[in-house]
């Protein structure tokens, strides 16, 4: 008795699929590291602490730079305390547990810290925390 077999040929690999894959997994990481980036203001330097968790930044955390003189920055962008607060209303709206980073210049006066903390509080947002930096290691 004569057998068939019944089996399909074996499928090549397509390699031009993978290389897509490939090459869009690879945009997506260099687009998703820049907009990490993006916020962080080079004009503010943080204070150190030798304690406290190093965390990554959170899902939707929002950062809101303090310069030295006061001025507040978030997104590349000047707010006043009265715009800043109309932003954060609009972030509660959507997220209720909104994440905020403070990033404050070590120079920065502690009252506008405190208003920028305020203007939080008044508009619905209660998940603030406050970044700061390693001290450099003396050698």
């Amino acid at each position: 008795m004569k057998f068939h077999n019944t089996q399909p040929p074996p499928a090549g690999f397509q390699l031009a699929p993978m290389i897509d894959v490939v090459f869009l997994l690879l945009i997506f990481f260099i687009v998703t590291y820049q907009l990490s980036d993006y916020e962080t203001e080079l004009e503010v330097s943080v204070p150190t602490a030798e304690e406290g968790a190093t965390t990554t930044r959170g899902y939707l955390e929002e950062l809101v730079n303090i310069r030295s003189d006061g001025t507040i920055v978030m997104e590349k962008t000047v707010y006043t305390l009265d715009e800043l607060q109309a932003k954060m209303e609009r972030l509660a709206r959507v997220n209720k547990n909104q994440p905020i980073r403070i990033r404050g210049d070590g120079d920065t006066k502690y009252q506008d810290i405190v208003n920028v903390i305020d203007r939080c509080r008044k508009a619905g947002i209660w998940n603030v925390s406050f970044a700061t930096q390693k001290p450099k290691v003396q050698r």
